[in-house]
This record gives C-alpha cells, sequence and structure tokens, in this order.
C-alpha cells in the first residue's frame, strides 16, 4: 500500500468521525426535544453506523480507484477498531457481548463497502 493510499484512507476516517460527532450531535437534541424511547436512539445509533461508514467508505473508494469495494471495506473496519479500542481504553461501563460487536461489525464493514462500492 503506497502513501497516497493510506493517506485517503485516513481522510475517510476523519470524514466518518467528523459525521458521526455531527450525526451523534443531532441525535442528541432530538432526544432531548422529543423524549425518544430506547428503541429509537438504538435505531439511531444504527443509523448513524451506517451513514458515517458509508461516507467513509465511499471517499476512500473515490481516492483510491481501482477495487473501490476494497477500500470501503478497510475504512469501514478501521472505523470499527478504531472505535472498540476507544471504547475499550475508556473503559467505563460494560462491554457490549460478542454479539453485539459482531453486529456493529457487519455494520460497519458493510455501511464501508456499500459506500466504497457505490462510489
Amino acid at each position: 500500500m503506497n502513501l497516497s493510499k493510506l493517506s485517503a484512507v485516513l481522510k475517510s476516517l476523519l470524514l466518518s468521525y467528523t459525521a458521526t460527532a455531527a450525526l451523534l450531535l443531532l441525535l442528541t437534541f432530538l432526544l432531548f426535544k422529543l423524549e425518544l424511547d430506547e428503541g429509537k436512539v438504538s435505531m439511531g445509533i444504527i443509523a448513524i453506523y451506517l451513514i458515517s461508514c458509508f461516507l467513509g467508505g465511499f471517499l476512500a473508494g473515490k481516492k483510491c480507484g481501482s477495487r473501490k469495494f476494497l477500500w470501503g471495506l478497510g475504512a469501514g473496519t478501521a472505523y470499527f477498531a478504531l472505535l472498540l479500542i476507544l471504547t475499550l481504553a475508556i473503559g467505563q461501563g460494560e462491554l457490549a457481548g460478542p454479539a453485539q460487536i459482531v453486529t456493529t461489525f457487519l455494520l460497519c464493514a458493510g455501511g464501508g463497502m456499500l459506500g466504497g462500492m457505490v462510489s
């Protein structure tokens, strides 16, 4: 992997986490104003994972050119890995069960791969 493709993946991660922050702020506002229940908040978080990874995968696919779906998959996987590392580093609360961790990985990897395919 050359430096320009690594740079593209890092930029896609930055885009993904920026989108995550903006969408989490929006979800927080909606939670405050509409008093959403736990199910709707959980669906919102799933949507945030998908949208953020899709955007990152789209950018990675655009920047890398060939094998776009693999670069999108890589961006989604990197997003998940960083998310998991941050969750473990913060260490507050319980870590989700294995099924939820695998589901989150599949959402992130799939969203990134879809973004790469569409780019």
